[in-house]
């Protein structure tokens, strides 16, 4: 009895002010006040709209559309999203979120009975002396109670009461000019009634989020365009799958200021100047992103583009909450930029101006920036190794190396070692630029004598061919070298009997070959050539040579078996004239780059190559 007294005492005064000046004042097409012009600064709210009216046409075929729609066909969604790029008309838009947030079938099967919870949620309203049409103006009653609860005088429970309370402190803050929850109008008093029910009925729905600030915002737009029930289930579909908005809210707020700071981290990569500004005024991006989070951008003074955007997120998700963030803060670039005070910058981000908040300017450019999944993926590790979570991914990166560097051998560890203390006596302060030269000089003189060894022991045996070798891969150039050899001397071998009567020609006598194949070139000219152009290019000229003069190499071929010569045959070949030479050097690049590139040794060319110059270099 005490607690009804109380509560209508608390009313009494309010009810014939709010009466007065709610049955005075006009309402816009969306159910904002007309506020006047005094008000306005303080309502921010602005009622000159330029959304695109709807077209007849363009809404016949969106209904006929709706009637058929799949949500999980992608040619459905493309349709959609063609249509939200249009604009949606504000008659069919609460036709629009449910099929986007598939309401229906999330309602068939879950077995919450959102009537039964209605039920149970008046029982301690009742105990309270407390309706839920009335639950506003019961707010210091509610104060009371619960302190009574404190201190042991009541045993009426204490969560429901403290669930209540936290309701009905946002319920007054919750779009306080709008038609549906501003006065006392039996309309407002319904609305409020509506939204305190959705909301407790989603504590109790998930009580492991229950209820979070901000909530009243996004359940008070769905109860605008939504039934209560269809609202419900609306808020269930946005605040539960991952899609949506999942990560931004729980009982600590630490997603949402998780989702700031990878925020703050897209901003530093897309803008970096912009960036450094705010870093520097001392602005964060926490200070204005949860207010545009939590709220979904229902701050802003447009509801034209605020519908709009809305209608992108129920379409992307997540996704389009970021991509909307970000287009206001690129509309906003210049002037912040002109801004020297943090005093001045936070206004203008709480507070978006109406200029840049109008829907013919804001909504195009929102269609205008794309926002990926893995962009906000890649932010949000980034977040994550920042706050220690990449900690472990560094111990393996580092073991990984230790491993890498431990499988050289002991030779190049020592160059290295050696590299890295004259270049620190040198230069402490471009060590690292050293280090990176030191390492690439060891590995061109790592690479330079495991080709002069291979080298060396082909000439070294050129009767014997090592098994080892020929099971090599095509990567060693040694191997490669005997490898083309042998095929040339079978193909050779097998026309040595059909072209045994041609006549003789003027011979020149070549470098000798043995049977095998193995080349007996000196030493100093197959070395000094390895540093100039690589073996592989000797290869392709060998190759390209035996293309081109085929027909007289069968000749010398025959003349050298009438001979009989030693085992250890040689060659011949005719005298080259200067015009054969000139042809040479000129078909010689085109040749090896046809040849090494079907061989597939062309990279390794451009390697020996830059490990002869690094050599070079650095001696």
């Amino acid at each position: 009895m005490r607690i009804m007294l109380r509560r209508a005492s608390s009313s009494s005064s309010g009810k014939s002010n709010t009466s007065r000046r709610s049955s005075s004042v006009g309402f816009d097409e969306f159910g904002f006040a007309l506020s006047k012009k005094r008000e306005k600064k303080l309502q921010h709210r602005y009622h000159d709209y330029s959304y695109p009216q709807p077209n007849p046409v363009k809404v016949k075929e969106l209904c006929e559309f709706l009637s058929y729609w799949n949500g999980s066909s992608f040619i459905c969604r493309s349709q959609i999203e063609r249509f939200i790029r249009i604009g949606i008309p504000p008659a069919i838009r609460g036709r629009v979120w449910k099929c986007l947030l598939n309401i229906d079938s999330l309602r068939t099967a879950s077995s919450f009975d959102y009537e039964a919870c209605q039920a149970g949620i008046r029982r301690p309203l009742v105990d309270l002396g407390v309706s839920e049409y009335s639950i506003i103006s019961t707010i210091d009653s509610l104060v009371d109670t619960e302190n009574e609860i404190s201190s042991g005088q009541s045993d009426l429970p204490s969560a429901d009461l403290t669930l209540f309370k936290q309701i009905a402190l946002d319920l007054r803050r919750s779009f306080p000019t709008h038609r549906t929850l501003m006065g006392d109008r039996p309309e407002a008093i319904e609305g409020q009634a509506k939204l305190f029910r959705v909301l407790t009925a989603f504590a109790r729905y998930n009580p492991q989020i229950g209820y979070v600030q901000g909530m009243s915002y996004i359940a008070a737009v769905l109860l605008m365009i939504l039934s209560e029930e269809e609202a419900f289930w609306a808020l269930v579909a946005l605040l539960e799958k991952p899609k949506y908005l999942s990560e931004l809210f729980d009982s600590s707020l630490k997603k949402i200021q998780h989702q700031a700071l990878v925020f703050h981290q897209l901003l530093k990569h897309r803008k970096p100047l912009l960036f450094q500004h705010l870093e520097t005024l001392g602005v964060s991006s926490l200070h204005f992103i949860m207010q545009w989070f939590l709220t979904l951008f229902t701050s802003l003074p447009c509801w034209d583009s605020v519908l709009a955007i809305w209608d992108l997120i129920m379409l992307h998700g997540l996704q389009a909450v970021f991509r909307t963030g970000l287009t206001i803060i690129l509309l906003l670039e210049s002037r912040i930029m002109n801004m020297t005070e943090e005093a001045t910058v936070l206004p203008v981000l709480l507070r978006v101006p109406v200029d840049v908040s109008q829907h013919r300017v804001l909504i195009p450019a929102l269609w205008n920036i794309d926002v990926q999944e893995w962009e906000i993926n890649c932010m949000n590790s980034l977040v994550l190794e920042e706050a220690g979570g990449g900690q472990d991914e560094e111990k393996v990166k580092k073991e990984r190396a230790k491993g890498c560097t431990s499988s050289l051998r002991q030779e190049d560890v020592k160059l290295s070692q050696e590299g890295a203390k004259n270049t620190s006596k040198k230069e402490a302060p471009s060590s690292s630029t050293k280090n990176v030269f030191t390492r690439l000089l060891k590995v061109a003189q790592h690479y330079l004598l495991e080709s002069g060894k291979y080298s060396a022991a082909a000439k070294s045996s050129p009767a014997k061919k090592s098994p080892a070798l020929s099971r090599l891969p095509k990567t060693r150039i040694s191997t490669s070298f005997t490898q083309a050899q042998v095929r040339t001397r079978r193909s050779s071998s097998r026309r040595r009997s059909q072209n045994s009567t041609l006549g003789g020609v003027k011979k020149e006598r070549l470098p000798s070959q043995d049977s095998d194949g193995g080349a007996t070139e000196d030493s100093s000219n197959s070395s000094v050539w390895r540093v100039r152009s690589g073996p592989v290019g000797k290869v392709a000229r060998r190759r390209s040579r035996g293309q081109s003069g085929r027909g007289t190499s069968l000749l010398l071929k025959n003349r050298s078996s009438r001979s009989q010569q030693t085992p250890a045959q040689t060659f011949v070949q005719p005298e080259n004239s200067n015009n054969d030479d000139c042809q040479e050097t000129q078909s010689r690049e085109s040749c090896e780059e046809k040849l090494l590139c079907r061989l597939g040794f062309l990279p390794l060319t451009i390697f020996t190559n830059l490990a002869g110059t690094v050599v070079w270099f650095f001696s």
